[in-house]
């Protein structure tokens, strides 16, 4: 009844959720440039630039929590969703990152975005949450399309072996942020969005530094370039976007979600292209054509 009384009410609710979730997706496609300038300037390891990543980011969040005097989460599922929430970043940041070690960048994204929002669909009809339908498996098709025309495959130099446990890691990584988009979409009493990225974070943080330190090693001179790219890093696309991905998932179904996030790539092609000199073939231009068709239509979808 509550729903019926107020329609409008509730379809805003619902549009400002998807335009969160578009923002968070823009957010992230700087997080790949950004990211890459930082391991130019400080000679970090992707694995460590990640660790940092979600230190600064966490921390970022829980100063902001403690000048606005926000208490502290309460009840045992509060602390079992932010150590959820942060193992499962753990693990796709380090899987991701030991995936392009072993193939490419652009074979491990593939794998991971365009993975994610197959698995959190597959869920959501398997769970009810969502039914399943012709026009969003059509959607979903045209968006991994566009993501493999934009992205492209790696050419040869790889062997078998490589591939494979790089695709391995890669679906790994996809299964950690579908898991975590998927459980983050229901609330848990006494945890708001703001503390479940910060304090997850940092335990993600927490798990990832002492790999990165043994794997590669997280020390590097500090200078004005460094921290700001460290603090650009830990900002937009990591505290900011995630905080706004959780909000978003109040409002939005966690499929729509992760279709989102195939912004990242798309942003993060373009940013590439006008800042790096990158060059788009006329192939790429089409799957990035494609991609931006299925983000349309689903966003008409959700918003309707």
């Amino acid at each position: 009844m509550l729903v019926s009384k107020h329609p409008v009410a509730t379809a805003q609710r619902s549009a400002t959720g998807l335009w969160l979730l578009v923002l968070a997706g823009v957010l992230w496609g700087t997080g790949g440039l950004t990211g890459r300038l930082l391991a130019h300037e400080t000679g970090l390891s992707p694995l460590a630039v990640a660790a940092y990543r979600l230190a600064v980011g966490g921390t970022l969040i829980i100063v902001s929590l403690v000048l606005i005097r926000r208490p502290l989460p309460r009840g045992r599922y509060a602390w079992t969703r932010i150590t959820v929430i942060g193992l499962l970043a753990a693990v796709f940041q380090a899987c991701y990152f030991a995936a392009v070690s072993l193939t490419t960048v652009s074979l491990a994204t593939l794998l991971t975005i365009g993975a994610s929002p197959v698995l959190v669909l597959t869920a959501e009809c398997v769970t009810g949450r969502r039914r399943a339908s012709v026009p969003m498996f059509a959607t979903l098709a045209l968006a991994v399309t566009g993501l493999v025309l934009l992205i492209g495959v790696p050419s040869g130099g790889l062997t078998t072996t490589r591939v494979l446990a790089g695709a391995a890691l890669a679906l790994l990584a996809a299964g950690g942020f579908a898991t975590m988009t998927f459980v983050s979409a229901r609330p848990v009493p006494g945890l708001d969005d703001l503390a479940a990225t910060g304090l997850g974070f940092t335990t993600g943080a927490a798990v990832l530094t002492p790999l990165a330190a043994v794997a590669s090693g997280v020390n590097f001179i500090p200078g004005p370039a460094s921290i700001g790219l460290l603090l650009l890093l830990g900002t937009a696309p990591t505290a900011v976007a995630y905080a706004l991905y959780l909000r978003g998932l109040r409002t939005t179904p966690a499929g729509t979600a992760a279709l989102m996030a195939l912004l990242e790539p798309f942003v993060g092609t373009v940013l590439a292209a006008l800042i790096l000199g990158d060059r788009l073939s006329p192939t790429g231009f089409i799957g990035a054509g494609l991609l931006a068709a299925a983000i349309l239509l689903d966003t008409r979808s959700s918003h309707r």
